[in-house]
């Protein structure tokens, strides 16, 4: 049967199959989905647990041999799988069916994927075996609007009261990666002893971390701060920071510069336009200034050159790639020198 994962809890209160399958381009959801099913399996005796890898050469036999196989010490075993794609091949796939088709009440066969089922592997036999046999867990991406609700609810199950602003802040830095949410939460509910957490706690939290340093550097440039911004790009060079997320945090705010432009150009309100493209409201005014030192030529012009840096990230280009990220970064601080330039 198809299972949403909201509703994963309360079946395995009241049951256990045989056979879960759990699919979801986040992997947050399948590592907690599958963590349940582990805990579940636990309180009914199930203590063994053998874990298989697909990888290139994976020999499917094995896996049929792992699950047929019977501890000295242990009745009750997992057979874990976990996959890259929802395509065993059909090797795999028969494998797999085999397995689902077998009733074995002492044997749980958990298969784990770091993808969402698409149509076709929706309609695969394989996945229509499990589905007949066993539970395939639905999972839902989380919409950009969603994300403060999901922030918010993930700071109460860690002890947290977050303001709607610290929620906002937390679900714009992390850019739709709901890991890195939760680990940051994980992190905030360590500091702070006694719950609250706000949005200065929030900029406190990330601006710690070496993987938001590239929105330092972005919230420098969008406030024109010259000399912020080449210290921390000094500081991303020196320590290795890759240079492609370095240019998409830079082309991320062109392009967000760019499309509010545009819809200003065709008589759009601007706050309208900033909230339906979910910028923080505190970073607003910031952005609103930064509007107002670009013009319309000024931005195509410099998602061109974003364009041109993109060959120098990808070696496409003899501009070396860090030198050709300092040029762009001069330019979104000063767009004169680009006018100078055409």
């Amino acid at each position: 049967m198809k299972l949403p994962l909201s509703q994963l809890s309360s079946h395995l209160e009241r049951d256990l199959s045989g056979i879960y399958l759990i699919a979801s381009d986040e992997p947050l959801f399948v590592a907690e989905a599958a963590d349940e099913v582990r805990r579940a399996a636990a309180r009914q005796g199930f203590d063994e647990r053998s874990l298989h890898f697909v990888e290139r050469g994976f020999r499917w036999d094995s896996l049929q041999r792992s699950a047929d196989s019977l501890s000295l010490f242990a009745t009750k075993r997992i057979v874990e799988l976990r996959m890259a794609t929802p395509r065993p091949g059909d090797a795999g796939a028969r494998a797999i069916r085999a397995l689902a088709e077998e009733d074995d009440r002492d044997r749980l066969i958990i298969i784990s994927i770091q993808s969402k089922l698409d149509k076709n592997a929706a309609k695969s036999v394989w996945v229509k075996t499990v589905n007949k046999h066993g539970v395939v867990v639905e999972t839902r991406p989380i919409a950009r609007h969603d994300l403060p609700g999901f922030v918010s609810r993930r700071a109460k199950r860690r002890g947290l009261t977050i303001s709607t602003d610290a929620a906002e802040l937390l679900a714009e830095r992390v850019e739709g990666n709901l890991l890195a949410a939760d680990q940051e939460l994980t992190k905030l509910a360590l500091i702070y002893d006694d719950g609250h957490v706000d949005a200065e706690a929030v900029l406190d939290s990330v601006e710690t971390s070496a993987r938001f340093d590239v929105f330092r550097l972005s919230d420098a440039v969008i406030d024109g701060d010259l000399k912020r911004a080449m210290t921390v790009l000094e500081g991303l060079k020196s320590e290795g920071a890759p240079p492609p997320l370095v240019l998409w945090a830079l082309s991320k705010e062109i392009f967000l510069l760019s499309q509010l432009k545009r819809g200003a150009a065709k008589g759009q309100s601007v706050a309208s336009l900033m909230s339906g493209l979910y910028v923080w409201h505190n970073r607003q005014p910031a952005i609103r200034r930064a509007l107002e030192r670009f013009s319309s030529d000024d931005l195509r012009r410099l998602l061109r050159r974003a364009a041109s840096v993109d060959r120098s990230v990808k070696g496409l280009d003899r501009a070396p790639a860090w030198e050709a990220i300092v040029g762009l970064v001069l330019e979104l601080l000063a767009p004169e020198w680009g006018r100078l330039s055409t």
